[in-house]
């Protein structure tokens, strides 16, 4: 959403800061707008930049010779200025959604493929033989048996791609796509912290919230890691 779009506000008097409750009231609206953008902004990137990796990644693990120059790939681009990128792409894509999207995936997969690479390789050899000694081979084995062993290790790398993209959403909204960040952009421009306030709340509480559910859904999935008392 653009700037052009964000409702009329009037500072509070004196510019004092504190929180005007009728503010958030009358653009409850225009703030879960913003919500859903921003949760929009954070998983296309992360489902997207975790298919990329994961392709990358198990070709590293058939292939090592692979892992040192797609690490180096992806290190290379995940420093590459987040602003200086989202403002490059304008060129190519305008100011649509793609112009956060493309950066946002870029910025994940540095993570996600060392966690996929290192998942996979943290499967004792042991258990690699003992499954193609009793008929599982190729795709078969890598779904029935290294998966399961590598996912604590794959999930801790998207639950830190995730909370990365929550904060790194908000400097899109520079370039027009940001949702919570455009409360940021709001609040600064018109030297009312309301918005900044609701912006900063809401975002580390997506964060909290997101980090959290993978985290169950991560013990869901491997229940054979908790610890049996």
């Amino acid at each position: 959403m653009s700037l052009s779009a964000v409702p009329t506000v009037t500072a509070q008097a004196g510019g004092q800061p504190g929180v005007d409750w009728a503010w958030i009231e009358r653009n409850a609206g225009y703030i879960g707008e913003q919500f859903v953008e921003h949760l929009l902004l954070t998983s296309i990137p992360v489902a997207l930049g975790f298919v990329i990796a994961s392709a990358l990644g198990l070709a590293a693990v058939r292939w090592p010779v692979l892992y040192g120059p797609l690490l180096s790939v992806t290190g290379l681009l995940f420093t590459i200025p987040s602003l200086a990128l989202f403002v490059l792409l304008i060129a190519f894509t305008g100011l649509t959604i793609w112009t956060a999207v493309i950066p946002l995936t870029v910025y994940t997969l540095l993570i996600l493929l060392r966690n996929i690479v290192e998942g996979f390789r943290g499967v004792p050899a042991a258990v690699r033989d003992a499954a193609t000694a009793m008929g599982f081979r190729g795709v078969r084995r890598i779904l029935h048996v290294e998966l399961p062993l590598a996912l604590p290790v794959v999930f801790a790398g998207i639950r830190i791609a995730t909370v990365t993209t929550i904060g790194l959403v908000t400097v899109s909204s520079l370039v027009g796509q940001g949702g919570l960040g455009q409360l940021f952009l709001d609040g600064f421009y018109r030297s009312f912290p309301t918005p900044l306030y609701v912006g900063l709340v809401l975002s580390v509480a997506l964060a909290v919230t997101a980090d959290l559910l993978l985290l169950a859904l991560q013990r869901a999935l491997t229940p054979w890691t908790r610890t049996v008392s």
